[in-house]
């Protein structure tokens, strides 16, 4: 399958999804999105884990507003700036969520808009040193979406949820870092090795047992206690069926890594 704002390649079960359309600084029009919608589905029958970057000198600088001021139409012809949520933006978050294995968010230059909330999806969120994290919706009249009113709280408190949304400031890496709202910052040269290093750790790793990992971390958000002490349970004995455990085990006892299939 060819792209045409966005590449796609796969390596040792590893998918690499990269925006690619450099002229926009790697806009998520909803062409764009379509195509990374493709290329996840592509990448949950094909890899084990899924790098998401961006080429160039930003990860991704938000919706590209320039073809759709308006957002589209509503009831009565009124316009509305909502409707592309529906139809592209709201998908592709939560294809993100249900996606089967773990995803790094490789985030160089700009993270704006929704393209930040595509990077804080990532199970794993890598930073280059000159990357930063922009709430821009306010600078055009517009309020956050792409879930990040539903992320950013959870991720850093709602105080600085707030800051980050109310004034618009860009957010460094370094200092990205600092609140715990990603992983690692790490030398800009120095991204894509490291996420493919941390990529190939995860796609060696037990698939069914990690893909449930995640999803328990995911509804620990919104469960309360007993929910998510049953969520474990039901998900224990799920794990426990798979050949992956009975893999595990047999290296434990043998004193040898663990030779992972991914069922």
């Amino acid at each position: 399958m060819s792209f045409e704002k966005i590449t796609y390649e796969t390596s040792d079960d590893i998918a690499t999804i990269t925006f690619n359309d450099p002229k926009t600084m790697n806009a998520a029009g909803l062409d764009t999105v379509e195509e990374m919608l493709l290329a996840l589905e592509q990448a949950a029958d094909s890899a084990r884990c899924t790098i998401l970057t961006g080429s160039g000198r930003g990860f991704c600088s938000g919706a590209n507003l320039a073809p759709n001021m308006t957002g589209g139409r509503g009831q009565k012809g009124k316009p509305d700036a909502g409707k592309a949520l529906d139809s592209h933006y709201n998908p592709l978050i939560k294809m993100m969520r249900t996606h089967p294995h773990p995803i790094i968010t490789a985030v160089n230059g700009a993270a704006a808009g929704v393209g930040c909330s595509i990077a804080l999806m990532g199970d794993f969120i890598l930073a280059g040193q000159s990357a930063y994290f922009l709430q821009a919706f306010r600078r055009i009249g517009l309020v956050p979406d792409g879930g990040s009113t539903y992320l950013l709280p959870r991720m850093i408190g709602r105080a600085r949820a707030m800051e980050m949304t109310l004034f618009g400031d860009k957010l460094a890496a370094d200092k990205a870092l600092d609140w715990g709202l990603i992983n690692r910052v790490v030398e800009d040269d120095q991204l894509l090795t490291e996420a493919h290093a941390y990529a190939r750790k995860l796609a060696d790793g037990p698939t069914q047992a990690l893909a449930m990992i995640r999803d328990l971390i995911w509804q620990a958000e919104d469960n309360d206690f007993d929910g998510q002490l049953q969520a474990e349970r039901f998900a224990q004995r799920t794990a426990g069926r798979q050949p992956d455990f009975k893999e595990g085990v047999m290296a434990f006892l043998e004193k040898r890594p663990a030779n992972f299939s991914g069922n």
